[in-house]
């Protein structure tokens, strides 16, 4: 149960956060790019941090905290269903390709790519549409995992006499989530990006605080008692199948491996890859990574950005998943993992936290996660209100709004969402499903249309179009008429979004030749750009074409394996795995003077990579 000084430490959180919103309400409030943008005058280590406070979401870490504890040093492998590595393409060269367009949104984005005719208004359309169904899906997510968070720590028991009304238990957390969600709306509606990133900060001072306490405790944990796990939890290695067994252990856990759908683990990993590299060549999603990357005041600051929020998440997040993952398998039978006489994996965190987390530490911690659901809720509702002020209202209705419209339509459209979000939320049961959907179904609407894009001169905006719809609108039906792991239809939407790309793509001619030169000198893509870089070459014999793919993919590699030992070194230092953690952080330097050598000596001289 939390004590007074746990209150007072987030009662003292929360009215910081009352603070910063209302301390830069007048900064938003100047511009449509100060408040959706920050003014582009965010230094790269503050928007790093947020990005990285952003990702340290509640949600997130409640599902990596189960499968660390469900799968062990396998569930390394998991978060690639995201994929994780994404942010590596965004450092070696995407984040650069994308800060160069100077627009405020992803649907901007769009008309640079395609121009303003039919077909970039199509295209400008459905990826308007994408994107708020993207940010409503993130909002849910959120919205539910903060409920569940919550009820452990405020029992429905001592609340319910005050309620005017009855709440089943089931959506008991759909209550909690509610109210929390309407907190976290004040500072993120008001402040705009600034106050988005200051608050990050705070957070993620927070989190990093909370992280290390954590690690300390389950690591001292660790050496007075044994853990009791299946063979096999310990290796991060794998074959064809998982062959993880908890019988005589804890049984419920083989029912939970089974409701998932990873005992295939090969096949699984192999899905999971090749979405996850599909994905990551797209480039981010339209949501609250995309609003951060244009943010930033040059594309070099961009990708400086996208490094530093790998090495600022990754090892403090770790160090808390690890530490609670250890502590809730050392002491399993003292946690209350029951809801509604179902045992629920993904109460081990909150269950842990209150069972393991001393008075004053405890307090810090709860600030710091609820921080965190306000962190990424609030990035992704300002993502969803640039789409809907800044590609809806300004274009389409009303272009010529005064400031003070402007100002109306982001504080408007923020609380229509965050309603919408809301009940969308109360058909969401666990953090799980709807992050599969997410991840595997609605993203693999995106894929194909977005990687064509970069990277094929001939596609256009009808291609962009049908190509997004074709995979958008199975992403919506088969969750409704399937019953498996959203992962293993990604194929099927994927090869509907291909057939629907390529004939949309020759329906009609191709984008205008002028867009297309602007746009290609402007981004510097690498691909299938040869007929528009001989026009440029002609006119301009000095111009040189990106010849960087190999050196790109390479950067890549090494990039993702020292993504994956920032995420394994934690753990094997809170399990006493010294010579295994001494090798990995041996192999990690290696990579880093790789990566030393071959990207950040090479993009820093890159054309127009330092203009703002």
């Amino acid at each position: 149960m939390l004590q007074e000084l746990d209150i007072l430490i987030i009662l003292l959180y929360l009215i910081g956060t009352i603070v910063i919103g209302l301390a830069l309400r007048k900064k938003a409030q100047r511009s449509k790019d100060d408040y959706l943008l920050g003014g582009k005058n965010l230094p790269w280590y503050m928007m790093g941090l947020s990005n990285a406070s952003g990702m340290f979401d509640i949600s997130g870490t409640m599902w990596l905290v189960t499968l660390t504890f469900v799968y062990g040093f396998k569930s390394i492998w998991i978060p690639w269903l995201w994929p994780v590595f994404n942010q590596v393409f965004l450092m070696v060269y995407l984040s650069a390709w994308l800060r160069r367009s100077n627009v405020t949104t992803g649907a901007e984005w769009i008309l640079f790519r395609f121009d303003s005719g039919r077909g970039g208004r199509w295209s400008h359309t459905i990826i308007v549409v994408f994107a708020i169904l993207s940010c409503l899906g993130f909002l849910a997510y959120g919205f539910i995992g903060l409920g569940k968070f919550v009820e452990i720590f405020i029992p429905w028991e001592i609340i319910s006499a005050y309620v005017p009304f009855n709440v089943p238990p089931a959506y008991i957390p759909h209550f909690y989530g509610t109210i929390f969600t309407l907190f976290a709306v004040f500072y993120s509606v008001l402040g705009g990006m600034s106050g988005i990133v200051w608050t990050d900060l705070l957070q993620y001072s927070i989190m990093t605080i909370s992280s290390i306490a954590i690690a300390v405790i389950a690591w001292q944990a660790m050496g007075e008692n044994t853990l009791n796990v299946p063979e096999g939890w310990a290796n991060p290695f794998f074959g064809w199948e998982l062959n993880m067994d908890w019988s005589g252990i804890i049984s419920e856990v083989n029912t939970k491996i089974a409701s998932d759908g990873y005992s295939l683990f090969g096949i699984f990993f192999m899905l999971m890859l090749f979405k996850g590299i599909l994905s990551s060549i797209a480039g981010p999603a339209p949501n609250y990574d995309m609003q951060k990357i244009l943010s930033t005041k040059s594309p070099l600051e961009a990708a400086k950005m996208s490094a530093f929020s790998i090495a600022a998440l990754i090892p403090t997040r770790y160090l808390m998943v690890g530490g609670f993952s250890i502590l809730g398998l050392l002491f399993y039978e003292e946690l209350n993992l029951t809801t509604a006489g179902i045992i629920d994996f993904e109460k081990v965190l909150p269950a842990a936290i209150q069972q393991f987390v001393p008075v004053g530490l405890l307090g810090l911690l709860l600030a710091g996660l609820l921080a965190a659901f306000m962190s990424t809720f609030a990035g992704t509702l300002n993502a969803a209100q640039a789409y809907l002020v800044n590609d809806i209202y300004l274009k389409y209705r009303n272009p010529l709004a005064s400031s003070s419209k402007v100002k109306v339509m982001n504080y408007s459209s923020g609380i229509v969402v965050v309603l919408i979000s809301i009940v969308l939320g109360f058909f969401v049961q666990d953090v799980n499903s709807i992050l599969q959907w997410i991840v595997s179904a609605l993203f693999g609407s995106y894929v194909v249309s977005n990687v064509l894009k970069w990277h094929w001169w001939r596609f256009n905006g009808e291609g962009y179009f049908w190509g997004m719809l074709s995979g958008i609108i199975p992403a919506l039906i088969f969750p409704i008429f399937t019953d498996t792991l959203d992962l293993y239809y990604f194929p099927i939407i994927l090869l509907i979004s291909v057939a629907g790309s390529i004939i949309g793509t020759y329906s009609a001619p191709p984008t205008d030749e002028q867009v297309l030169i602007n746009f290609y000198k402007q981004t510097r893509p690498w691909g299938f750009w040869k007929p528009i870089y001989s026009k440029i070459k002609a006119s301009e014999p000095g111009f040189e074409k990106n010849t960087a793919f190999k050196r790109d993919m390479f950067n890549v590699v090494i990039g993702t394996l020292a993504q994956t030992l920032l995420v394994i070194i934690p753990l094997y230092l809170i399990m006493h795995k010294n010579i295994s953690m001494i090798v990995s952080i041996v192999i990690l330097i290696i990579c880093v003077i790789i990566l030393k050598k071959n990207w950040w000596d090479y993009i820093k001289n890159e054309p127009n990579i330092t203009r703002k």
